[in-house]
């Protein structure tokens, strides 16, 4: 059965989202919202009331339009919910909360080794599988009383059919709750008794259940549309590709994170000390990753009044030698320990942003390089496809490689629709280009070159 009109809730740690799909990926409705955290008590966490508010809003709006056919969600990954009888057992916890490694202490002997769960230790609440133990620590009463443990997606596909799933994508997201070889719960897991607050594993492809009835006929739709189990953001960036090309290939999935997802390379060299790692697909299987905050770093450098450079203020970057040098998010990333600088003038608001792109797609090559991606296309999703500088900057970075570029912004939503039908019988034409390489290549590697060196790498 073909499903034609496909609802996607996106809910990325920045905004959140919600657009309609047909069966060929064109986009029909969109609508977003900003994501913020609410503060405490007890901890800062995600405002699952607002999102919720905008879900149905939304959900209300583009039923009015069409017959809703399916219901999936796509949300960033490192979270977790703890559901009790009716309702959160907890509020869920922002990951970037970096009281939550007080218990490292406790929390490190725990973790297996890293050839068994492919999931590097990580600053504050990176690894959910910590976030976890802080709150059975700190908050033992209300930790006691969850009955399910459920990723973030998960959690809003149990608010929509009131059953509970886990689903491998999110749950293989550096949780270290999980070994993506044998497809089974990790020691951690078992030790802190999390294991047993698993619910059922479904495919992201598959369905939990239809939609309750009741929020049906709140948001006047025309029929009960079933909800898919959901996915991991990255992952679902991921699934055009998958479905189009033989590996190897890199998806490079940006935003607030860039996530390299390389199709076909090698697990054995991962190395956890420069945020690489693996990630699930939507089949179990491990894919060799590395990752660095390169939209945060990209706001921190660029500043608040960023404006969008021309080729003069790249080329006047290069000309005279400015620099932004890692790590400008801290503790992730290829170089976690290195303490971020700039050096040479970007005054004005143009130069910023110049200077800004030049040093997430030398990021970007330096990360591919440790990850061996030496072959296959690069294809770029999410918020750095609409930024030309940073593509053709790359283009002329891998000249042996085809840097292709994704047209629009709904990326991950739109390959989260595809789980409706998945594996897709047919494909829509690729909605993509060749990046055009930066036009001076020699003064853009001598830039890599010095760029390298003041870093300390090679």
């Amino acid at each position: 059965m073909t499903r034609n009109r496909i609802f996607v809730l996106d809910v990325g740690k920045t905004n959140v989202k919600a657009a309609v799909f047909d069966a060929a990926g064109a986009q029909l409705f969109e609508r977003s919202a900003r994501n913020a955290r609410l503060p405490g008590p007890p901890y800062p966490h995600a405002d699952t009331g607002a999102i919720w508010a905008f879900c149905l809003a939304a959900l209300r709006e583009a039923g009015a339009a069409q017959a809703i056919d399916a219901i999936i969600v796509t949300t960033h990954g490192a979270t977790g919910a703890l559901i009790g009888g009716h309702d959160l057992a907890l509020p869920v916890l922002d990951y970037e909360y970096a009281a939550v490694e007080e218990v490292e202490s406790s929390y490190a002997p725990l973790r297996a080794p890293f050839i068994e769960t492919l999931s590097p230790p990580l600053p504050a609440g990176l690894n959910l599988g910590r976030q976890l133990a802080w709150q059975a620590q700190n908050f033992a009463e209300a930790f006691g009383k969850a009955r399910h443990l459920v990723m973030y997606a998960q959690y809003w596909t149990w608010r929509l059919t009131g059953v509970a799933v886990l689903e491998a994508t999110s749950l293989g997201a550096h949780t270290d709750l999980w070994l993506p070889k044998q497809g089974a719960p990790s020691a951690l897991a078992k030790a802190l008794g999390l294991d047993a607050l698993f619910p059922p594993m479904l495919k992201a492809y598959e369905v939990a259940g239809p939609l309750k009835p009741a929020i049906a006929a709140e948001c006047g739709l025309k029929h009960v549309p079933d909800v898919f189990a959901g996915i991991h953001d990255s992952n679902a960036s991921i699934l055009p590709h998958l479905a189009r090309r033989a590996p190897p290939f890199t998806v490079i999935s940006t935003g607030t994170w860039v996530i390299l997802f390389g199709l076909g390379l090698s697990l054995d060299k991962l190395d956890p000390a420069r945020d690489q790692l693996a990630n699930i697909d939507v089949e179990g299987r491990p894919i060799a990753c590395a990752r660095f905050m390169g939209g945060r770093e990209y706001a921190a450098i660029a500043g608040a009044d960023a404006a969008r450079p021309a080729v003069a203020d790249v080329e006047d970057i290069l000309r005279r030698g400015v620099f932004a040098l890692p790590n400008f998010a801290g503790g992730s990333g290829p170089l976690p320990r290195a303490k971020s600088r700039i050096e040479g003038d970007a005054a004005s608001p143009e130069a910023r942003a110049g200077l800004a792109t030049l040093y997430v797609a030398l990021m970007t090559d330096y990360a591919l390089d440790l990850l061996g991606a030496a072959r296959g296309d690069l294809l770029v999703e999410g918020s750095f496809a609409d930024n030309e500088h940073f593509c053709a900057a790359l283009a002329a970075l891998r000249p042996a490689q085809e840097v292709i570029v994704s047209r629009g912004a709904a990326g991950t939503a739109r390959g989260a629709a595809m789980l409706a039908n998945w594996p897709p019988e047919s494909l829509p034409l690729e909605d993509a280009a060749r990046a055009e390489a930066y036009a001076d290549a020699a003064a853009l590697d001598a830039y890599r070159r010095d760029w390298r060196r003041r870093v300390g790498v090679t």
